[in-house]
């Protein structure tokens, strides 16, 4: 697992509650740690969310860690950047900056359908509050990951990761989404396909 140091992410979507703890959601090719403080390095993507939920996002290559915000503003919920993407054994540091907020894979384990690879390590950071505390997850598995904020999901709060470089079409978590899911998170999901997809060079 790398640690990582340096500046904030850019402003996103919500944060997490609780204090720190060390959650990692289970499976053997992954490692997840939490911490008080904040640290960071590189950004794997851009992005920019206007007030309607829309996104103009910009991924950007993989790096071997990237920073993710997550922000209450203006009665908004935002992980930033909506999408990152690391490399395979690449680091992901999720950081409350405002609110209260988790990231928590759709993983079996986490009492979700599965929106990340075969055989994939889940992760729930569980409920954070505390401006600055951090949670890291560390990807061993190349593909297309979705998480979620838990108290703020029905409200569009959810994240992707791109790990290495996967075949578009053989990722699960970017088939149609998930029937049962509310419209709200059901066009989010969508919303977030169309970022990967166009990440990946994939036109359908």
């Amino acid at each position: 697992m790398l640690q990582l140091t340096g500046g904030a992410a850019v402003v996103g979507l919500a944060g997490c509650t609780g204090t720190q703890t060390d959650d990692s959601g289970g499976g053997a090719d992954s490692t997840s740690t939490s911490t008080e403080e904040g640290s960071h390095t590189e950004d794997g993507g851009e992005s920019g969310h206007n007030d309607e939920g829309g996104h103009d996002e910009a991924v950007g290559a993989p790096s071997d860690s990237v920073d993710v915000s997550m922000i209450t503003e203006d009665g908004g919920y935002h992980f930033e950047p909506h999408v990152v993407r690391v490399n395979v054994g690449g680091t992901v540091t999720w950081t409350n900056e405002s609110g209260s907020h988790s990231t928590t894979a759709y993983h079996p384990d986490n009492d979700q359908p599965q929106l990340v690879p075969d055989g994939a390590a889940s992760w729930d950071s569980g409920l954070r509050s505390e401006e600055g505390a951090t949670f890291e997850h560390t990807f061993e598995t190349e593909g297309v990951y979705h998480y979620y904020c838990t108290p703020h999901e029905s409200l569009g709060m959810l994240g992707s990761v791109i790990v290495g470089d996967p075949d578009p079409h053989e990722q699960v978590a970017l088939e149609d989404p998930p029937a049962d899911k509310p419209e709200t998170v059901r066009e989010k999901l969508t919303e977030l396909n169309e970022i990967v997809r166009t990440a990946l060079g994939d036109d359908h």
